[in-house]
């Protein structure tokens, strides 16, 4: 399987206040999306930069693949609905716990996840956190480490396919949780600030069955911290 060969460039994204997305008393993350018909973000790095803890193969693959489909199959099912031409965000929440708009929600909320995760990851990442964040894990769980441990354990033990996320709540509060298949934190009221996902096409080619080891090494060695300082304002 040949990985997608398209050119790579640094992507943008639109800041808060022009998010369309109301997070229950938290406001919206820096990170949001835009208006369908959805094109296909890029990468903001080249296939390979996050090797050797993801392979070249696995990322296009999973970008240019599985990500594509939800694009190519989402801007097929919003045409003639009310969410045509709507942005991602709003579509998502527009569509979450609505039997009839299951398949909307499921693509709207792939696309949006996916983003995220492409964000959430950055070659020569991982380590500690900038000040800010660090100052916030520490009063949410002690310290690194111990949010580490508990991240892990929580991203790890999703049963079948998700994502395991650092969150903050209402408060402000951090905290680790997950949710299964296409389900954001949104729904939840809660603010993403950076998101590791197990769907075993993220790394069954680099890890095969182990999952806990890619987990490990994702936040070890690149997860995008500034990004998540940028996400939680």
């Amino acid at each position: 399987m040949q990985a997608n060969g398209s050119a790579i460039t640094r992507r943008h994204f639109l800041q808060s206040a022009a998010a369309g997305v109301a997070l229950a008393g938290i406001g919206a993350p820096a990170f949001v999306r835009g208006a369908a018909p959805l094109a296909h973000q890029p990468l903001p790095y080249a296939e390979g930069a996050l090797a050797p803890v993801i392979g070249a193969q696995t990322v296009g693959i999973h970008w240019g693949r599985h990500h594509k489909f939800y694009v190519d199959n989402l801007n097929k099912l919003v045409i003639g609905t009310p969410f045509e031409g709507q942005p991602l965000d709003k579509i998502v929440m527009g569509t979450a716990g609505k039997a009839d708009q299951q398949a909307l929600f499921n693509n709207a909320g792939q696309i949006w996840n996916h983003d995220f995760y492409w964000q959430s990851l950055k070659p020569g990442g991982g380590g500690k956190p900038p000040a800010k964040l660090a100052k916030k894990i520490d009063e949410a769980f002690g310290n690194f480490d111990e949010f580490r441990k508990q991240f892990a354990a929580m991203t790890v033990s999703q049963f079948g396919s998700g994502w395991g996320w650092l969150v903050a709540d209402g408060a402000g509060k951090l905290k680790v949780v997950k949710t299964a298949n296409a389900e954001v934190p949104m729904t939840q009221g809660l603010k993403p600030l950076v998101t590791i996902d197990v769907w075993e096409h993220a790394y069954y080619l680099d890890y095969q069955n182990k999952r806990a080891d890619y987990v490990n090494a994702l936040i070890d060695k690149l997860l995008n911290w500034e990004f998540a300082e940028k996400n939680l304002g």
